[in-house]
């Protein structure tokens, strides 16, 4: 009986914060988008550069062999030079400081937080928020006049980042994404979003204009009864807030099995945590 009492009051609890975040992300970024246009959009117009900076944010938590052998050379050798490349750690107890520091590219930049952000200690409630708090801070260190996004183990195409940004310029576009493929059971699969509305692809295509830095990653968002993964809730939100967005078909990242497992996403959080392997 008092298991059944905890777990109705927890329920309770989470949908109250849950709703209150809602709420408060509701009324505040409809209030800023306006204003945010109002002062910033002017920047964006064709008269400007047609290689703005671009800045690469990446979340990172003890991953540093794969984020320095397969992410990093991907994008130092994109096709569109003018980006930085800011890594943040979770608190990072392995050498990831270390390693990075051997990279001799003044577009690179780490810093890792003094402590880790505070997450779920179930393994599915952990992956709907993990990385959340650097990517927040990731958003206060960014000088570029886009914002991207990429996990420490995902793969941007050569041209991933030009074809975006070219993208966004002809459309007038404030947010674009794009196609992306994943690799499950040593198959890779497009995932294109063809029969999905609205058409969004996945954190890794996106590419939006920095004065939408206020709309934050939501760090209680597995606390909803839906739409509990991080970035499906910020998109949604921006989306919802009027941000204009446009899709391309163009393949622009892909996504590798999770090290570990042959699968992505959630199924290869759960398969880790079985191992005792979760991040």
């Amino acid at each position: 009986m008092k298991t059944v009492i905890i777990g109705r009051v927890s329920r309770w609890r989470n949908r109250a914060i849950a709703t209150a975040q809602s709420l408060r992300f509701f009324l505040v970024e409809r209030l800023r988008l306006p204003i945010a246009r109002l002062w910033h959009s002017h920047k964006y117009s064709n008269t400007r550069s047609e290689t703005p900076l671009v800045s690469v944010i990446i979340a990172t938590y003890n991953r540093a062999a794969i984020l320095i052998d397969r992410t990093i050379p991907a994008l130092l050798s994109q096709s569109y030079k003018n980006i930085e490349i800011i890594i943040v750690g979770d608190c990072c107890i392995d050498d990831t400081a270390l390693r990075l520091s051997k990279i001799h590219d003044s577009r690179i930049r780490f810093y890792d937080l003094p402590e880790r952000g505070k997450y779920p200690s179930q393994p599915a409630e952990r992956w709907f928020v993990q990385g959340v708090v650097p990517r927040n801070k990731g958003l206060e260190l960014a000088r570029g006049q886009w914002l991207m996004w990429i996990s420490d183990d995902d793969v941007l195409m050569p041209n991933g980042i030009e074809t975006l940004v070219k993208f966004a310029q002809s459309g007038d576009y404030e947010f674009v994404s794009a196609s992306y493929t994943y690799e499950k059971d040593g198959v890779i699969t497009v995932h294109n979003l063809k029969d999905v509305q609205p058409r969004i692809g996945g954190m890794q295509t996106w590419l939006y204009r920095s004065y939408l830095r206020f709309f934050r990653w939501n760090i209680h968002s597995w606390r909803k009864s839906w739409n509990k993964p991080c970035d499906y809730d910020l998109q949604v939100r921006m989306h919802s807030a009027g941000v204009r967005m446009g899709f391309i078909d163009t393949v622009v990242a892909h996504i590798p099995a999770t090290a570990g497992t042959s699968t992505v996403g959630l199924q290869a959080q759960l398969e880790l945590a079985e191992k005792g392997l979760m991040p």
